[in-house]
């Protein structure tokens, strides 16, 4: 629940330094989180942060100061630090800030769910190990881990701009050990959401202890083959890591900006086939990189980053906005009150094609189908990229023959789009527990893709 005005101390601070912008961003966020092995609860943890971070913008320099000392005298000192009040450092002119010197205390919002006990924790994670055993005699560990976190933020900028949100977030994870044989194999499954309480569902736990034992028990065939390049079917879900890590980072507008990704300069070229569209979307609900507002005030939105092949936007934060002349898409997104925001991504999906998975399977001859990744690397500026397959099958004539496992994909962001020859008609977006790292920032993330065909790649 928004509130589109905070109820802020009339009590500012002001500025006789010229600049562009400056915001205040306070954070009440309590983090806990238990992990059950062997039936017993090995760790548990709750973390408190509350603080307040001030910025001031010129250009597309910033000045940033956080304190947790909340105190009138506190946030004095943290706004002299970026010259929000009288100070020795140079003057920028005559202009002026205006930002609250107190937060009002955090009011009470309708939720949909408070933090949790830790008994709720444990029986929930009870309920997880006890399903894993039941399904498979050769299970012989399973480690389960619940974590959430209940993030209030009030905001208010030079330009008026204000709001109050509450941001829960919830996580499942399972790992699973199976011995058959005298040999072991380790599987893992995750979720998380912007849920609280309604989290913590039989559903939940039976979707992801499920999957954790498939992905476990497939690993007993599967093999590895000789790298080479090949075709390489990306199957719907988790192969969204391709957007996210190969192509996703270089749309985001600081790297556009500073000349450092591979699409500068390429605005409203055609930079794949017309098929293919590509979204950034902060708006799916419960998803975890939904915002209603992002962490400069922007409201959340869904911002077409390709359409119909074509490069459309990038991803804004204000700084990069006003430098580009354009409107800020609200991905200004911070870890926490510590921090600046910066340009990252929410959650990037493509939009599903027309075609049938198994008719994309049948025109491959001989390459192999990609199912699930553990992680990615990218460079910015090359566009060059390396993931780590952990299942997936081999295909040949048009057949998915045996199952694979451990293999890296490697190739180029823009290349791998324009080879991309076959989208799907089912789109799935992966709520794994994913964060993507910036800067020193972790944010949660999600990303999608309908089953495509890349028609060359390299497998190794």
């Amino acid at each position: 629940m928004v509130k589109n005005s905070a109820r802020l101390s009339q009590n500012t601070l002001t500025s006789s330094r010229r600049g562009d912008y400056a915001d205040i961003f306070f954070e009440n966020t309590d983090i806990s989180s238990m992990v059950l092995q062997d039936g017993k609860v090995s760790q548990a943890q709750q973390v408190c942060l509350h603080g307040a971070g001030i910025r001031a913008v010129k250009g597309t320099e910033t000045a940033y100061a956080y304190t947790m000392d909340l105190s009138e005298e506190g946030l004095k000192k943290a706004a002299k630090a970026v010259g929000i009040a009288p100070s020795p450092l140079p003057l920028w002119g005559s202009a002026s800030f205006s930002l609250p010197l107190q937060h009002s205390g955090f009011v009470a919002l309708p939720q949909r769910g408070s933090r949790e006990g830790a008994e709720t924790f444990r029986q929930f994670l009870l309920k997880a190990e006890a399903k894993a055993y039941a399904l498979d005699p050769s299970i012989i560990k399973v480690k389960a881990y619940v974590a959430q976190r209940m993030q209030q933020v009030q905001y208010a900028g030079s330009d008026g701009t204000a709001f109050h949100d509450l941001r829960p977030r919830t996580a499942l994870s399972v790992s699973i050990v199976m011995e058959r044989g005298g040999q072991m194999q380790m599987g893992y499954a995750s979720r998380m959401m912007q849920m609280g309480a309604d989290f913590f569902t039989e559903a939940v736990i039976d979707e992801v202890v499920g999957e954790a034992v498939r992905r476990t028990d497939f690993l007993f065939t599967a093999t590895q083959i000789e790298g080479g390049e090949m075709p390489v079917v990306m199957a719907a879900g988790s192969s969204g890591i391709l957007l996210h890590e190969a192509i996703g980072h270089a749309f985001e507008a600081d790297f556009i900006r500073t000349g450092d990704s591979i699409f500068t300069g390429r605005m409203g070229q055609e930079i794949c086939h017309p098929s293919i569209t590509i979204v950034d979307d902060g708006t799916l609900p419960n998803d975890a990189g939904m915002l209603r507002f992002d962490d400069e005030g922007i409201p959340g939105q869904r911002t077409v980053l390709v359409e119909k092949g074509r490069l459309n936007s990038f991803l804004y934060d204000r700084i990069s906005a006003r430098h580009f002349g354009v409107k800020p898409t609200g991905n200004g997104r911070r870890e926490s009150f510590r921090c600046p925001p910066l340009p990252r991504m929410r959650s990037t999906y493509m939009l599903p094609g027309e075609a049938k998975e198994d008719d994309i399977i049948r025109s491959v001859r001989r390459g192999i189908y990609a199912e699930s990744f553990t992680n990615g690397q990218v460079q910015i500026g090359a566009g060059d990229f390396t993931f780590f397959m952990k299942t997936g099958w081999l295909i040949e004539n048009g057949k998915l023959t045996r199952p694979l496992r451990d293999l890296n994909i490697i190739g180029n962001g823009p290349e791998a789009l324009r080879h991309i020859s076959m989208v799907g008609d089912t789109l799935r977006i992966d709520h794994s527990a994913s964060m993507c790292g910036k800067e020193g920032q972790k944010v949660a993330v999600s990303q999608g893709l309908p089953t495509v065909l890349i028609d060359k790649l390299t497998v190794g």
